[in-house]
């Protein structure tokens, strides 16, 4: 039976999502429950949306290692300016979005390693960030809290919200004609250049929509938190990385899955979560979505060494 690589990107993560989420109702049997549902997919949402942004960056043959400072960096914005002054606050985010898509386009223009440039541009974010609040604080706009935290009926809102967040990012991702170009130029450039579109025009628009995702990222977590901080986010970079890798993605090649990047999220979300929850130490909560990430890999790769065997025969 051949199995396309394909189905291969999006069937390993929702297995490997399947696989620990029985072994979580396995050791704690209450936590199959909408209460118990709720806390382990928790901040499930921010980091889906993050994951997203990044997979956008990824797409285009790039890497953007200044998500979470960006993502702290509009934390920041929506416990401050957001909450207090909302038309300042949408200002803001819609110049941190123009700044992407120019991003985009430097790196594009000057044949810059994307690396380097959003490395760089992380401290520039981490200290817009500390400048608007340099000590914890602020508070989150009435209706994100509202929305973050409702309780729609028979599943909880972060499951509802991942659901509706992979669907839209499909659609755009693998059903418009603007996914096809995105997704074109990490394939192959040059046939989107021979074909009379404009490379840094698309690549501008992909890091705007990147960073409209980020922004939404920031928002949420805000939502779920009521407060924010400069370093809210941080770790948001490698789990935005993780959960493209994980869910299917490759860093070249214009390769993504948009449904398999949020069950990636959501499958480092729940390993945290359930060792938050059975109040195991953080730093052995990065250890086992570390180790998942490799075990999902590993049989990612086995299983393209199978479809290459059989195309062989």
């Amino acid at each position: 039976m051949k199995i396309s690589s394909g189905t291969i990107r999006l069937i390993i993560p929702a297995a490997s999502l399947a696989l620990l989420l029985t072994a979580v109702f396995y050791m704690q049997p209450r936590a199959m429950s909408y209460t118990g549902l709720n806390l382990l997919f928790n901040l499930a949402v921010p980091i889906a949306l993050a994951t997203v942004a990044q997979m956008l960056i990824m797409a285009v043959n790039d890497l953007d290692l200044s998500m979470g400072a960006f993502v702290s960096f509009c934390a920041c914005v929506t416990a401050t300016f957001l909450q207090a002054s909302p038309a300042i606050g949408v200002l803001i985010f819609l110049g941190a979005i123009a700044a992407y898509a120019v991003i985009g386009m430097v790196i594009h223009v000057r044949e810059l390693p994307s690396i380097v440039v959003t490395l760089g541009m992380s401290f520039v974010w981490g200290g817009l960030a500390v400048l608007m609040l340099p000590s914890p604080g602020g508070e989150a706009p009435a209706w994100a809290r509202w929305l973050m935290t409702s309780r729609p009926p028979f599943v909880p809102m972060a499951i509802v919200a991942s659901l509706v967040i992979a669907g839209v990012t499909h659609f755009v991702i693998m059903r418009s004609s603007a996914g096809v170009l995105i997704r074109g130029i990490g394939g192959n450039v040059r046939s989107v250049e021979r074909a009379g579109w404009s490379v840094i025009r698309i690549r501008a628009g992909t890091y705007a929509l990147a960073g409209f995702f980020a922004v939404l990222s920031g928002i949420a977590l805000v939502g779920l938190t009521t407060s924010a901080d400069a370093n809210i986010a941080l770790r948001y970079t490698l789990l935005s990385i993780a959960g493209v890798i994980l869910g299917g993605g490759e860093f070249v090649g214009g390769k993504v899955s948009p449904i398999g990047a949020v069950i990636g999220a959501l499958t480092l979300t729940l390993a945290g979560s359930f060792l938050s929850f059975m109040r195991i130490s953080p730093d052995w909560q990065i250890g086992a979505q570390g180790a998942i990430l490799i075990v999902v890999l590993a049989l990612r790769l086995f299983l393209n060494r199978l479809e290459k065997q059989e195309k062989g025969r």
